[in-house]
């Protein structure tokens, strides 16, 4: 855990759990506050994590990143089972909820505040905290329940209005809600830009009455969990820069294509990678 006092203002600040996923390869982290903190060091961006874990939850991958740790009994821990009808959710355990408290004074003014959420352990104070920043919201965790057998379903969201009314952007799957369009149609009509990530299908962005779809480039799919976090830090990042959704989402669908080749944390992008991608959105861009 960062000490607080000794903080340096980050880019990009990322609030939500990081947490202890259960593979058949044994425990690994994710959470989309892990695949958000690695994507945006690999653009070039200081980056700061607010979350809640155990204190023996190994966070070298980390190295570099500061992380302000709210202690928990236990680590917000998840089994996904992929099968040919979709993703099955296990939730194994659940860490403390992250309050208003709980950031840093030193990182409230950072230009881009992402809330991702898998466990709905962010407070609702925390969505109105930050009116000058690009606020984005990867909404996942607010929108599923679990029974007592830890069997994760897609639930309704009541206090989505009021959420999401403080963002600027919402990036989430068809797959978070279901496939429920009315559910999009809400958000679309409060939400300045929501973007709505189909997998392999690509993308739909809403923005200013006006709704794009943007393809993914074909690749060979080897794990694609993380990919929605790695698109949604991805759009968060270039939009603030541009105020373009639409060049957002073009550089977004090639970084989150690329990242399913790999598996888990191994499908964040590389400096390198970011740098290929970004001369290729500029070069489209000119022609």
């Amino acid at each position: 855990m960062s000490e607080l006092a000794n903080l340096s203002p980050v880019d990009y600040l990322i609030i939500g759990h990081i947490t202890q996923d259960l593979t058949p390869q044994g425990p690994a982290l994710g959470g989309t506050a892990s695949y958000a903190a690695l994507t945006a060091r690999a653009f070039g961006l200081r980056v700061g994590i607010v979350t809640s874990c155990r204190a023996d939850l190994d966070l070298s991958t980390f190295a570099g990143i500061p992380v302000v740790r709210k202690d928990a009994a236990q680590n917000s821990t998840f089994i996904n089972t992929y099968t040919p009808a979709g993703r099955i959710q296990h939730v194994k355990g659940v860490a403390e909820t992250i309050t208003l408290a709980d950031i840093p004074a030193a990182w409230r003014n950072a230009p881009v505040v992402h809330l991702g959420p898998v466990v709905h352990e962010i407070s609702p104070e925390i969505v109105s905290a930050f009116p000058g920043a690009i606020l984005g919201l990867t909404p996942q965790g607010w929108l599923r329940d679990w029974d007592a057998d830890g069997m994760v379903s897609y639930c309704k969201w009541p206090d989505a209005s009021q959420t999401i009314k403080h963002a600027k952007i919402v990036v989430m799957s068809i797959e978070d809600v279901q496939g429920d369009e009315d559910v999009v149609s809400e958000f679309a009509g409060i939400v300045p830009v929501l973007v709505v990530t189909e997998g392999a299908a690509g993308a739909r962005i809403y923005w200013n009455g006006d709704l794009r779809t943007l393809r993914a480039p074909e690749e060979k799919e080897v794990d694609p969990v993380g990919a929605g976090d790695i698109f949604a830090t991805s759009f968060f990042i270039r939009y603030q820069t541009t105020r373009d959704p639409w060049e957002s989402a073009r550089l977004a669908t090639l970084v989150a294509a690329n990242s399913v080749t790999r598996k888990t944390l191994a499908g964040v992008p590389t400096c390198e990678e970011v740098q290929r991608y970004m001369t290729e959105i500029i070069e489209m861009k000119n022609l």
